[in-house]
């Protein structure tokens, strides 16, 4: 009896009982967290799959070629008889091309996010914002052409101090870089300052603050975690951009911190000898990989380092 009446307890009543209908909708939810979870992970397995296809090459290459001589020298010429294989002509380059573009690109994507969240009625910022939006989606190769016709020979030319610049520079490469990531560097500020409380942007304004002061004391100091991790996005994308280096830079590896000079990043080098002249098996073809070996573990550093001091200035609002 004492067993009876405990399950009579314990069941639930029939209408309390999910209905197939129910029943369907836990199960479809069930898949979709399924799906969104492998879709979450499939970073994670992209990213792991790279590295292991870069750590064999790369390590047969550092085989033939002595780490030191790698790191310690200043000429590059892998694909020549006799080869050389000091990386720094990349390193610098690609360094300050991303250098130059992100000069290009923060302060004028930082303008306009502000101007798009403060200054920008209701109308203006919902033409403009989906028209920068739309910069963003431009093939870089058309960039490449624009930096080597029109930035090169007509803005480069004309604002650089030192002597005469030839068609091919770094400095061009990266004003045409920045004007590619500013769009994003303007949409993703944006974003960061649309989320920043409107109780604060209002309460400034009761006190009698301007939009400047608005924008400089209330919006930037409470979007900083995103803006940072905007500029960071923005400079990872600077420097794994090739087609545009490839065009303007000049693709020759000058160990040189004068940005009038022709130069070659990793990115344009990784370009430029995968093009399938070497053959698979050869020192020269492992270069690639231990470049892109390079290449990722400065970007992986970039992004830890942004990741501390993202978590260092964000904030947090109820």
């Amino acid at each position: 009896m004492s067993n009876t009446a405990t399950n009579a307890a314990t069941r639930q009543p029939p209408s309390l009982q999910p209905t197939g209908r129910k029943r369907r909708q836990q199960a479809i939810e069930k898949v979709v967290v399924a799906v969104l979870a492998l879709i979450a992970s499939s970073g994670v397995l992209v990213t792991s799959i790279v590295v292991l296809a870069l750590i064999r090459p790369t390590v047969d290459f550092f085989r033939a070629v002595p780490i030191g001589e790698f790191l310690g020298s200043v000429d590059w010429y892998p694909l020549y008889e006799p080869p050389d294989f000091g990386v720094w002509p990349l390193v610098t380059a690609t360094a300050m091309i991303m250098a130059i573009a992100v000069l290009v690109a923060v302060p004028g994507g930082l303008g306009v996010a502000f101007f798009l969240n403060q200054y920008a009625s209701r109308r203006t910022r919902r033409i403009l914002k989906p028209v920068i939006e739309l910069l963003g989606g431009i093939p870089t190769v058309v960039f490449g052409f624009f930096a080597l016709y029109f930035v090169s020979p007509n803005i480069v030319a004309r604002i650089w101090p030192v002597g005469e610049i030839g068609l091919y520079s770094g400095l061009a490469a990266g004003v045409t870089v920045g004007l590619m990531i500013l769009p994003m560097m303007t949409t993703l500020s944006e974003d960061a300052m649309a989320a920043v409380p409107s109780a604060l942007v209002e309460g400034a304004y009761a006190l009698g603050a301007t939009r400047r002061e608005v924008c400089t004391g209330v919006v930037f100091p409470a979007a900083l975690s995103g803006i940072i991790a905007a500029i960071v996005i923005a400079a990872s994308r600077a420097i794994g951009e090739t087609t545009i280096v490839l065009l303007a830079a000049g693709n020759r590896a000058n160990f040189t911190f004068d940005p009038g000079q022709p130069m070659q990043t990793m990115a344009a080098f990784i370009g430029f000898a995968g093009i399938g002249d070497q053959p698979t098996d050869s020192t020269g073809y492992r270069t690639i990989f231990a470049v892109g070996s390079m290449l990722f573990v400065i970007t992986f550093i970039l992004n830890m380092v942004s990741l501390r001091i993202v978590r260092r200035f964000r904030e947090v609002y109820e």
